[in-house]
């Protein structure tokens, strides 16, 4: 097998190797089948958010991201690389990291979203006067996948956007191949076209069946034309007037419906807005549940939490990967780049946390430090005086002598000892010196063995070990008295 070619892509889509795209021109066509159907524009998605229940959880998906606090890091420990990370920092409190945010973040609704970078100068560095997110009508993509602006003198081509200018990113398809992505909207287009015709009927129903219908006779013999309107306009305005005039030989009277079955149409509608909050925020819960409240158990909770910590790596990500890496290429050449990102973990339930440290203090005896209490619970607790020590026992000793017992004597000890030890550090030294071979070193360990102080040394250290004991024991009946 040959070594493979860096970077070569076989299954291209731009150059008419894609089959799924039987006619590629200067610009591509989203895949969206919806779109196709209509005229390829996600115009028809941009009226889904004139439905009340759309624009409700569609706010509450974009709020519960914009909401969750942003930070930076640095990419590195080096100074130019924590320089780049303040800058970063300062760059965004200039643009308005949460306006754009909740903007760009319209991409997941309709698949994909462009931002345009406005870049000024300060003394220093390059920064960002602005970043702008446009309108995706505005834009198209190439074949190649190269983002193209559309002009009212450049309708089939486009102007190209380069890299450094625009920021974009498409989210929610199924493959690489669709630039346009795949949004939210593609989903809630037939939930929202049958609540719509839903209430239209239901409209009409209330109508017939809420209000009995205006019977009128006349005499075909007599009556005019006249007498026909006077009749028509008394049948209208019994929807409106309490009282009513009509020709004289005439009668009105008004008309039960009779139907059968039932046309329950406020299921189809809460059906609908049900199928809608599932799309849009991944459960009904905290849309139709208990006001106040996220959700009805845990797993729904959960549910939405996903879903915020996608949408915000999904910005942030993009972010990071495009304007940061340029502004940070600009300003401080060989510094890694910093990265923005947004917190989206709960804060931990300390009550539950108290509990548990103070059932575990219970059946284990664990006391908890100082500086544990401090950082869990984020509270300063008071300094305790440290205890006394105990006073030491009045000791009788000539001036210049140890006064605990036990270390005299082992002092005294040391000592006694001492001149064994030397001669045996003295006979191993002459012994080195020599210049013997291992083995002749050992025979001569052997033959001098005999020879070494051993009566003497374990003489001195048995009277040790048996005045350490009288000691011992003189110090316990100190303590009876």
């Amino acid at each position: 097998m040959d070594k493979p070619t860096l970077g070569q892509q076989i299954a291209t889509s731009g150059d008419g190797m894609d089959i799924t795209r039987p006619w590629v021109g200067a610009l591509s066509q989203p895949a969206d089948p919806l779109l196709r159907k209509v005229g390829a524009d996600v115009k028809i998605y941009e009226e889904l958010l004139s439905d009340w229940q759309v624009k409700s959880v569609w706010q509450q998906r974009q709020r519960a991201v914009v909401s969750r606090e942003w930070q930076v890091d640095a990419g590195g420990d080096r100074p130019i690389d924590q320089a780049a990370a303040d800058h970063l920092r300062e760059q965004l409190n200039r643009i308005g990291w949460d306006r754009v945010t909740e903007r760009m973040l319209y991409g997941v609704f309709y698949g994909y979203a462009v931002a345009e970078i406005i870049y000024g100068r300060d003394d220093n560095y390059i920064t960002w006067e602005a970043i702008k997110v446009r309108n995706r009508r505005r834009f198209r993509y190439s074949p190649e996948g190269e983002l193209r602006l559309l002009t009212p003198n450049n309708m089939m081509n486009g102007v190209p956007c380069p890299a450094p200018y625009f920021w974009h990113y498409a989210t929610g398809a199924d493959n690489d191949d669709e630039p346009y992505g795949m949004g939210l909207a593609h989903w809630l287009y037939w939930p929202v076209l049958f609540k719509r015709n839903g209430v239209k009927f239901w409209m009409i129903f209330l109508d017939k069946y809420g209000m009995p219908t205006a019977k009128g006779e006349f005499d075909p013999q007599t009556a005019t034309d006249e007498d026909k309107r006077k009749l028509l306009e008394a049948g209208e305005a019994i929807r409106t007037d309490s009282t009513v005039l009509i020709p004289k030989g005439m009668a009105l009277e008004l008309l039960e419906a009779a139907r059968n079955g039932t046309a329950d149409y406020k299921t189809l509608y809460e059906a609908m807005d049900a199928a809608i909050a599932k799309v849009t925020v991944g459960q009904t819960a905290s849309s139709q549940g208990t006001p106040g409240r996220l959700g009805n158990d845990d797993l729904q909770g959960d549910v939405r939490l996903d879903l915020i910590k996608a949408d915000a790596d999904l910005v942030c990500e993009s972010f990071n990967d495009g304007p940061v890496r340029w502004l940070t290429e600009f300003n401080f050449p060989g510094a890694v780049p910093p990265r923005v990102y947004r917190v989206v973990e709960e804060p931990e339930d300390l009550n539950g946390r108290a509990d548990r440290d103070e059932k575990v203090s219970r059946m284990a005896g664990f006391k908890p430090t100082r500086q544990y209490v401090e950082t869990t619970y984020g509270v300063e607790l008071e300094e305790q005086p440290e205890p006394a020590p105990p006073a030491a026992p009045a000791q009788f000793a000539e001036a210049g002598e140890p006064s605990d017992p036990a270390s005299a004597m082992l002092e005294r000890t040391e000592q006694q000892v001492q001149p064994a030890v030397d001669g045996w550090a003295q006979q191993l030294a002459e012994l080195a010196e020599a210049g013997a071979s291992p083995d002749r070193m050992r025979d001569e360990l052997l033959r001098l063995a005999p020879n070494l102080s051993l009566d003497e040394y374990s003489t001195r250290m048995t009277e040790a070990l048996a005045l350490a004991g009288l000691a011992g024991r003189n110090d316990i009946e100190d303590e009876v008295r």
